[in-house]
């Protein structure tokens, strides 16, 4: 017969706590969910709740509890993120000889069928089997009086520990393996004061998969778009009968280290008087009395140490179209805020560790079949559909399979389109249609002239066009969409979009049966160009005085610009000829100088020098009529310059 221990101390590892089934989930689109678990807790007991450890930091968040029926909650404990370690060790599977060798010096009563021993243990083993004789555990122990007897536990009825203390530190250990069942699961308890059974509700959320969306667009004479919900049930705990919603939106959400302990390391500080005084050692005298007695032994010095209730209302759905799904979609939709919340009407049931598809939304909608035109690299436009939500409910983003004319056609995928907005969806390529564009480019002449101030500023366009060349091979007409790049600075001309994205225009171009047909996107783009009017030449000015879109003040403004930028021009040559006369008589009479100096040593020379001398004073003459007519100059063009520039101060048009 095989030894057991003391029932008693068995009996006493159950836990007194109550779970709580789970009530309400609320799935969203960032990461966490909302759960809410609720049942009733008999008397004395405590509601308990369990989790895995990566989950703890968001239940110590977000967890919300409340008592109904009597009493009141009391406060809430849970397992710590380091469980102490037990002094005790009951490995699975241990023999009962192995388990009590390990508690040697312990005091324990054997029964056996021919009575009880007592004593302190002093060893178990185990005898391996022989040809002769089975395997044997053998528990060896010291009597009260002193005898060493060995106990083949084989025979043994049951074993007690007498020590109390001992008593506790095994159901103590026992207690806190069935508490974790495994190293994955973390008990938060709920303790409350009431003398008889409650209803304990508790909210929290949890990490949990996001929830994914999968829609079914059935076009035909009534459109229909059927709309599936996939959740993933990650949990220990099974959704039974659970009330569902989703939610479409991200609200903000973080993770927060509330579990684990948080130490704050503090610095090591002592007392002055706490360090010991180390002796001070003297040098010995160099001169004087006689030398002092040996030192007694000196001591060696010191070291130094340094979620929210959720209301539901029924929702209505058109007539089935051809394809679709032959399944009950019970959900309302309500907005929340910047979210939006499907819930299911009906209970809903999803096991632990499995996934579902929940049909969440089958109604007619408003879609037209189109061609859409985006990548020029292509030759043929992709065949598309526009969506228009008018279900009057927000729909989440996910991929669309879309079946035409009873067959599969393509897929694509959507954003998330807001209830009254609209979509275009792009499902396949359509190669009865090909595309080709040409680019070119034109500059037009100055379009704006202003000044104000002595600058005159331009305003000058380039207009560039883009031709876009369509062929429908197909004997049937068609809707093509155009998406043509938005470039900052340009601006259409002579074309409008029938609508416009943040990066693109949209064009529509009905496409007849069997026909080729152009349709040109024009866009100009306007260049300011500022000159200084001073530094302008009259040939500049010239320029924009030819320039049809000139005003009248305008072209006789810079009329008059010109005319003083001449008048001052033609003085600034007659000065820089009279310096340039000057320079050259100069430099002649620098030569007749030489040629007398020359002559002067020369006999029979005296004619020539005379003339020499006749010519240097000619020269003189001139040169002095020539500074004479400097200043006038000067003046002249000065005067000119003031009253140009007075002009340029005061120009406007």
């Amino acid at each position: 017969m095989k030894p057991s221990l003391v029932p008693a101390v068995l009996a006493a590892t159950s836990l007194v706590a109550a779970e709580l089934p789970v009530k309400r989930v609320v799935l969203y689109k960032h990461g966490v969910g909302y759960f809410e678990r609720a049942g009733e807790v008999p008397s004395g007991q405590t509601a308990r709740l369990e989790f895995k450890p990566n989950e703890m930091n968001d239940v110590l968040k977000s967890l919300v509890v409340d008592a109904q029926g009597g009493g009141r909650v009391t406060g809430v404990r849970y397992d710590s993120a380091n469980p102490a370690r037990s002094s005790l060790t009951v490995a699975a599977e241990v023999p009962l000889a192995k388990f009590l060798d390990g508690l040697r010096g312990a005091k324990v009563d054997v029964e056996l069928v021919a009575g009880k021993v007592s004593g302190a243990i002093v060893s178990g083993r185990i005898v391996p089997s022989t040809e002769q004789k089975a395997q044997q555990e053998l528990l060896v122990l010291l009597t009260d009086g002193g005898e060493l007897r060995t106990v083949d536990l084989a025979g043994a009825n049951a074993v007690r520990l007498t020590d109390p203390l001992l008593q506790l530190k095994l159901r103590e250990h026992l207690q806190s393996i069935a508490g974790l069942r495994t190293q994955e699961q973390r008990a938060v308890y709920i303790d409350g004061e009431s003398t008889r059974a409650r209803q304990i509700r508790a909210s929290y959320l949890l990490p949990t998969p996001i929830w994914k969306s999968s829609y079914r667009l059935i076009l035909g004479a009534a459109p229909v778009l059927e709309g599936w919900a996939i959740v993933d049930n990650t949990t220990d705990s099974d959704w039974t009968g659970i009330t569902l919603s989703l939610v479409s939106g991200k609200p903000v959400s973080f993770q927060s280290r509330l579990y684990a302990p948080k130490f704050v390391e503090r610095p090591f500080a002592d007392l002055a008087e706490e360090q010991a005084v180390a002796p001070e050692l003297y040098r010995a005298a160099m001169a004087g009395g006689p030398p002092p007695p040996a030192p007694a032994a000196m001591a060696a010095p010191m070291v130094k140490s340094s979620v929210a209730r959720r209301d539901m209302a029924a929702a209505t759905f058109a007539e089935s179209a051809p394809l679709q799904s032959n399944v009950a979609v019970e959900t309302a939709g309500r907005e929340l805020g910047e979210l939006f919340e499907y819930a299911f009407a009906t209970p809903v049931t999803v096991k632990k560790n499995e996934s579902a598809m929940l049909p969440f939304l089958q109604q007619q909608v408003q879609a037209r079949k189109l061609l859409i035109y985006s990548d020029e690299s292509q030759a043929n436009p992709r065949t598309a559909s526009e969506i228009t939500n008018n279900t009057g409910k927000t729909l989440d983003g996910g991929p669309i399979t879309v079946f035409d004319n009873g067959a599969y056609a393509g897929e694509a995928l959507v954003e998330t389109v807001k209830a009254g907005d609209k979509r275009l969806i792009s499902y396949g390529i359509d190669l009865g249609t090909r595309i080709t564009t040409n680019f070119d480019s034109e500059e037009k002449q100055v379009r704006e002239i202003r000044a104000n101030r002595g600058v005159l500023s331009a305003k000058a366009s380039t207009v560039e066009t883009r031709t876009y060349t369509i062929k429908n091979v197909d004997p049937r007409a068609k809707t093509l969409l155009i998406q043509h790049p938005l470039r900052p600075g340009y601006q259409l001309v002579g074309v409008t979009p029938v609508e416009k994205t943040a990066t693109d225009y949209r064009f529509a171009v009905e496409l007849k049966p069997n026909a080729e047909q152009t349709f040109v996107v024009k866009e100009e783009i306007v260049h300011d160009q500022s000159y200084a009017l001073s530094s302008s030449s009259p040939d500049q000015i010239e320029i924009f005085l030819r320039n049809p879109i000139l005003t009248a003040g305008g072209k006789q403004a810079l009329a008059k610009i010109q005319s003083l930028k001449a008048q001052i021009a033609a003085a600034d040559r007659s000065l820089r000829a009279i310096e340039m006369q000057a320079a050259g008589l100069q430099k002649d009479q620098e030569r007749l100088r030489e040629n007398i100096r020359s002559l002067n040593s020369v006999t029979g020379q005296e004619q020539q020098v005379q003339r020499y001398a006749r010519d240097l004073a000619e020269r003189e003459t001139r040169i002095v009529a020539l500074r004479d007519q400097l200043p006038a100059e000067q003046q002249k063009k000065a005067a000119l310059e003031s009253e140009l520039n007075a002009f340029l101060a005061n120009v406007t048009f």
